[in-house]
């Protein structure tokens, strides 16, 4: 059974920092692309960050480029998210997801139709 438990979530004021993890477990080796997507009160969900399951690439959106990376320990099956210079507009749900490469480039998608694995999320409140 297919599990992603997100956590380190929190409350931190704007310039704070925070590290999401995402524990992963029973996934089949069909899964090569893990991410990070975010929803926001009233906004559709976006992806914020995707990595390779060899780790040999990983993109993130132009939004938090600079201030977010994305890394994992394939070893203790754990995605991470190094979240810095937080704002009040990074404020939103975070989950995790896992899934397939993307149909056109062989890439790891930073849109959601790819995925089909879900974690329950965990929340990042940003305070100016």
């Amino acid at each position: 059974q297919v599990q992603l438990v997100e956590s380190g979530g929190g409350s931190v004021q704007a310039g704070g920092s925070l590290r999401l993890s995402c524990a992963a477990s029973g996934y089949p080796a069909s899964v090569a692309c893990m991410a990070w997507f975010r929803q926001a009160p009233g906004k559709a969900r976006e992806g914020v960050a995707s990595i390779l399951n060899t780790g040999t690439r990983s993109d993130v959106a132009d939004s938090v480029k600079g201030r977010f990376t994305i890394s994992q320990d394939n070893a203790k099956n754990t995605l991470f998210l190094q979240m810095n210079s937080l704002q009040p507009g990074d404020t939103a749900m975070y989950y995790c997801a896992a899934g397939r490469l993307s149909s056109g480039g062989g890439l790891c998608s930073l849109g959601e139709s790819p995925y089909y694995y879900w974690g329950q999320g965990t929340q990042v409140t940003v305070s100016a």
